[in-house]
């Protein structure tokens, strides 16, 4: 059986769009970024945690991911409240960045553990445009404040890579692993 050890349920809605049948077992873990770490690093390491952190039977797979944004110095994960989101949205306004997930799988006594980048651009973006996506309450509980599936798709000027990494989960990448297994 494949456990997804995420509460995310556009993970979730992704697997099943996919046909890959599985079970959600949300795990809680803490998601501080150590000093210098890099996004992909980052995002490798709390995957892994969260894999962990599920209980299993032997025969189990466990998949583990986390998603971040990253843009120049800024690495962005889910806005603490609309004025935080409006902070990230200013940044990602008018420039490209990464959205880089890390993911794990734990099948008996074997760890994969890879990274997505995917780079993103948006539009310029108004301060009136900013404060109603905001407000829309969307960005709330997403990587670097926006839903590229949702109410901001209108914001992305163009994807370079996996569009379901931005989403929240490389569906090709963890089916190719899924498949090895």
């Amino acid at each position: 059986m494949l456990i997804l050890a995420s509460a995310s349920p556009r993970r979730h809605e992704l697997l099943v769009a996919a046909g890959i049948p599985h079970t959600v077992r949300a795990s809680s873990i803490t998601e501080d970024r150590r000093p210098g770490e890099s996004p992909g690093t980052f995002v490798r390491r709390l995957a892994e945690a969260k894999a962990r952190a599920v209980d299993r039977e032997p025969g189990d797979i466990v998949l583990g991911a986390d998603t971040v944004v990253a843009i120049g110095k800024h690495v962005f994960g889910k806005p603490a409240d609309e004025e935080d989101a409006c902070r990230m949205l200013r940044v990602l306004a008018g420039r490209e960045h990464s959205v880089y997930t890390g993911v794990c799988i734990l099948y008996k006594d074997r760890c994969i553990l890879d990274v997505a980048a995917t780079r993103v651009r948006f539009a310029e973006l108004s301060e009136e445009e900013i404060q109603e996506y905001a407000g829309s309450g969307e960005p709330r509980d997403k990587a670097g404040a926006y839903a590229i599936q949702g109410l901001a798709s209108k914001f992305v000027i163009a994807v370079a890579g996996c569009y379901q990494n931005v989403v929240g989960l490389p569906i090709s990448l963890v089916y190719r692993y899924l498949k090895t297994l």
